[in-house]
């Protein structure tokens, strides 16, 4: 009796001060709550006000920084996007102009043709490759007018292009092809070019990789010199390393130049590393110096990645450099790196690369020790892609108060199929909408443990 007109007491001075919300909670907490708070002092209005004032206070600060993580996640996403739809055009752009040299391999000539038109008309950074491997196509179609009418406009539209050396060959193919003044040092038969060149390199290396030196500074197409390069590649001598340097150096069109560097890297060796080097400090070309650290990758030298993922100032070119040391098991590397570098950006980044080396470990250090809350989630995210072991994640869940933080655990077990992770949430998170976000991942995740815990709730 004594509890029950206390309580109603504490109601009517509640009602009165207008915080009936504030106590709304207390008087549903049952019975048993309010037996215990009669036999407290009870509150004088002052003090009932005062603390709703505090958890409004509170409530409004939980508010302002999700409102401010909201607005934060969404500059992300907006540059996120910025970021996909250039690297939509640009995967496009170089989507046609592969598809476009496989048509020419081909033989399938119109094919080739409407791909590279495709490729000029969008005005790219391959857009004077395109001319040319246009006006390639046409003339094997059979359009001599047209291919002419290609190579000027490259000439006219891209002076500088390393492209206008091929293109002077072909003009010159396709006026002799057309009857017009013939060049004597014209290409004849491609095929049988190639296998004379292929049985000189194997009968005489010496003599075969001189034979290949004049084929790529002579007036054979790039088709002719990329295969003569790669039958060059075969060889491993130090005289093959030294042409190939040649033209990683740039001595020819950005197409054997790439592929140069390539063979670079599958050659390895300290001798190649440094040819590498100096290609990669001589060129300002993102696609020659991407194709470098790739090379890199290609031969493992993560020293040299290690380099440029530390020294280079385009953001790209040092992600990629990042990416690639991942791709290389480069453990250490990347740890020194996190270490070293102040941007969350590239953070990320390394965290990401440390998924791809396999290194479970260190995320799992990040994961605890990362002041950053957002390079915790970046951590945490990866360490769910890689099945996220559930003791790591629940210790890191316990003591964690960042939201947001919670919430990519969640992510993490849903990621790694982990049921019992989830399970285990929504049976002690105290926070209704955390619990919520457990309940909706295992409802998605059709596991045995999470079905159990479904039926359950149901029969709650």
């Amino acid at each position: 009796m004594k509890g029950r007109m206390m309580t109603e007491n504490f109601e009517r001075i509640a009602q009165r001060m207008g915080i009936v919300a504030a106590v709304a909670g207390l008087l549903a907490a049952g019975p048993g709550v309010l037996a215990a708070r009669s036999q407290q002092k009870p509150q004088t209005p002052g003090e009932v006000k005062r603390s709703a004032t505090s958890e409004e206070m509170r409530e409004a600060q939980r508010e302002k920084e999700e409102e401010e993580r909201d607005r934060e996640e969404e500059i992300r996403d907006r540059e996120q996007e910025k970021k996909d739809q250039e690297q939509e055009r640009a995967d496009r752009l170089q989507e046609l102009y592969d598809d476009g040299r496989e048509a020419l391999d081909d033989g399938q000539y119109v094919v080739a043709g409407k791909k590279f038109a495709e490729l000029y008309q969008l005005k790219g950074p391959q857009a004077d490759a395109a001319l040319y491997w246009l006006a390639y196509a046409e003339n094997k179609e059979g359009k001599r007018e047209a291919a002419l009418a290609r190579i000027v406009d490259l000439k006219k539209n891209y002076p500088q292009s390393r492209w206008t050396k091929d293109a002077a060959a072909l003009e010159m193919e396709v006026r002799q092809n057309s009857g017009q003044k013939a060049n004597p040092d014209a290409v004849g038969d491609e095929d049988l070019k190639l296998l004379a060149l292929q049985g000189i390199m194997n009968n005489n290396p010496e003599q075969g990789v001189a034979s290949v030196e004049k084929v790529l500074n002579g007036s054979a197409s790039p088709a002719v010199k990329s295969k003569a390069l790669f039958v060059l590649a075969q060889s491993g001598s130090p005289q093959a390393l030294g042409v190939l340097g040649k033209v990683a150096q740039g001595q020819g069109n950005p197409d054997l130049q790439r592929k140069a560097v390539e063979y670079l890297g599958i050659f390895g060796g300290k001798r190649a590393a440094q040819t590498l080097a100096g290609v990669y400090t001589s060129t300002n070309d993102p696609s020659i110096r991407r194709a470098v650290i790739r090379s890199y990758m290609i031969s493992g030298d993560r020293e040299q990645l290690l380099v440029l993922a530390k020294n280079e100032k385009n953001e790209e070119l040092k992600r990629e450099a990042i990416r690639n040391l991942g791709l290389t098991g480069g453990k250490n590397e990347l740890q020194q790196l996190y270490q070293s570098d102040s941007s969350t950006e590239a953070k990320k980044e390394i965290l990401q690369a440390l998924f791809l080396a396999g290194d479970s470990q260190k995320l799992g250090q990040v994961a605890v020790d990362e002041k950053n809350p957002e390079l915790r989630r970046a951590a945490i995210r990866n360490m769910g892609l890689m099945g996220g072991r559930e003791p790591e994640l629940q210790a890191i869940y316990a003591r964690e108060t960042d939201r947001g933080v919670k919430e990519e655990i969640l992510n993490a077990y849903f990621l790694g199929g982990n049921a019992s992770g989830l399970v285990a949430v929504a049976k002690t998170e105290k926070d209704p909408e955390l619990r919520k976000k457990a309940v909706e991942k295992l409802a998605l995740m059709n596991s045995k443990e999470g079905n159990d815990y479904l039926m359950e709730l149901l029969q709650k």
